[in-house]
């Protein structure tokens, strides 16, 4: 038979355990949600210890349900007028085509879905979406040849990289979780995971203000 001391030391014993048991699991969920706003965002950020690839343009990059053929970039200025100030932006050029075998639905590539990365952990640009022939937000049909597209970026009117790098997000085809009661049919979800970044090396025109 336990004597008493016996169970004072077991039952001192066992709220240490669940104490510091506490926090490991805090500390681990902390972990977790460190991991996933790296991803998801911090990815971008920072060349160095980047978590997801990087290449050169001209390249080829399929990323959720649209494949885009980078070759250049351009930044266009205006100069100050008498009416108007200065002011530039950023287009950058490449070959797309909707390639979204699951579903084979057209659609438009949303702005959301390429990003201009500052660097100096300064946010991410959205694009405008993608202008192709001319027009804003054509519909990409699947099983078409890709298409010679652009996306615009706001940029400052003294910028003057000579390298810019676009953060490409991917849709997801996927199931939610059937613990949530949510559809457990596959679908694709909105543009949310950092897939990769391209770097494009930038020419400089200058256009006057019509």
């Amino acid at each position: 038979m336990e004597s008493l001391d016996d169970v004072i030391d077991a039952m001192i014993a066992d709220r240490v355990i669940h104490r510091h048991r506490r926090k490991w699991l805090i500390a681990l969920a902390l972990v977790v949600v460190l991991l996933v706003v790296l991803f998801l965002t911090g990815g971008f950020k920072e060349h160095k210890g980047r978590s997801i690839p990087t290449v050169e343009a001209p390249t080829s990059v399929q990323a959720g349900r649209f494949e885009y053929g980078f070759t250049e970039a351009k930044i266009i200025r205006t100069p100050k007028t008498d009416y108007s100030e200065a002011k530039a932006r950023l287009q950058v050029y490449f070959d797309l085509k909707n390639i979204d075998k699951e579903t084979k639905t057209s659609l438009t590539m949303s702005g959301r879905q390429l990003n201009l990365v500052p660097g100096g952990g300064a946010d991410l640009i959205e694009s405008n979406g993608a202008t192709c022939h001319d027009e804003l937000n054509v519909v990409q049909v699947y099983g078409l040849a890709s298409q010679p597209c652009y996306a615009k970026f706001d940029i400052p009117a003294d910028f003057a990289e000579d390298v810019v790098e676009i953060g490409v997000m991917a849709e997801e085809f996927k199931a939610d979780d059937g613990v949530t009661g949510a559809s457990e049919e596959p679908y694709w979800h909105s543009p949310g995971v950092a897939h990769s970044v391209v770097r494009i090396k930038t020419t400089i025109e200058t256009e006057k203000d019509e």
